[in-house]
């Protein structure tokens, strides 16, 4: 990290993992940790795009103390393999990879609270569309954060035009997502991509430390893996939006009225097309609520893991 940058104090109280190994149907390694007691209750958390397992440190370290917490990178992200070809990346793998992920790390019979932040949330709606028979099998409840499910660019926040031009809004973001995602981070381009990512990832009134936080997570990540997802996301999530009809498990939703990546409304619409909702939250700040209000997000996911576990309790 270059001199002058604020580190997030809580990064240094992360607690000791575990390995484990996950290889999706393709054979791409997805590396997975697991945190907190062996005998835990399992949450387990998939991160957004250009980030890291690293991004939840706020929930790894509040929930650890109690439950099993698994994390883990998306394939082009962090410690996980990074596919060179295009063809290694769609919402097919993007789910794939999660139930490997599940298959691997939770025990036989056993069902855990899965949480998804942005591209996460996605995960999560494409593995309930793509393998429906699993999602009672492994999942007690979900938690979609600052997500969506469509209409990726409609709404963002970064490009205003009159409302007649957002046809042409929408190319434009949307090839300015790709581009920004796939390229090489160069001497002379650190500053301006530093100024696109803080814009939409964080709210305008987040701790520094938190957009230096971001933007080490999105530089850390290969332009392979940026640049991959970037495309799968733009080209996949269009008018038409990932169906819902499978998650039926309890569904917590939260959304940030701040957030210019992926404004209020879409988490509005999930609320709303979610077949079990559990709670509809809606919180201050921009995109990241995981890291911009940390102490209501981890509220929430014990919340949610409390009252599923007391409901097996009931029905058992």
């Amino acid at each position: 990290m270059a001199a002058g940058h604020r580190r997030l104090a809580v990064l240094a109280a992360m607690p000791p993992s575990r390995p484990v190994d996950v290889r999706s149907v393709d054979g791409t390694r997805i590396h997975t940790e697991v945190f907190g007691p062996d005998d835990g209750y399992p949450i387990v958390l998939a991160h957004g795009i250009t980030c890291a397992l690293r991004v939840w440190a706020n929930q790894i370290v509040d929930l650890a103390g109690d439950y099993r917490v698994i994390a883990y990178d998306h394939r082009g992200h962090g410690r996980s393999d990074t596919p060179r070809r295009r063809s290694g990346y769609s919402l097919d793998f993007l789910a794939a990879d999660l139930d490997a992920v599940l298959a691997a790390a939770l025990r036989p019979d056993e069902r855990a609270v899965i949480a998804g932040h942005s591209m996460g949330g996605i995960a999560i709606s494409a593995w309930s569309q793509r393998y429906p028979q699993r999602v009672r099998r492994c999942a007690d409840a979900v938690a979609l954060v600052n997500t969506t499910t469509g209409d990726l660019l409609r709404d963002v926040k970064f490009l205003p035009v009159p409302r007649a031009l957002s046809g042409g809004r929408v190319r434009a973001a949307g090839s300015l997502l790709k581009a920004v995602g796939a390229a090489p981070l160069l001497p002379g381009s650190v500053q301006q991509t530093r100024r696109v990512v803080r814009t939409l990832a964080v709210g305008r009134d987040a701790d520094p430390a938190i957009a230096d936080f971001v933007f080490e997570l999105f530089a850390q990540t290969p332009p392979a893996g940026r640049g991959g997802w970037a495309r799968v996301l733009v080209d996949s999530l269009g008018p038409r939006h990932v169906s819902l009809r499978n998650l039926t498990v309890p569904t917590l939703v939260i959304g940030s009225r701040g957030d210019r990546l992926l404004p209020i409304g879409a988490s509005r619409r999930i609320a709303a097309d979610a077949p079990n909702l559990a709670s509809f939250v809606e919180l201050p700040g921009g995109h990241c609520a995981i890291l911009e209000q940390p102490e209501e997000v981890n509220h929430q996911l014990r919340s949610l893991a409390e009252s599923v576990r007391e409901q097996r309790r009931i029905s058992s």
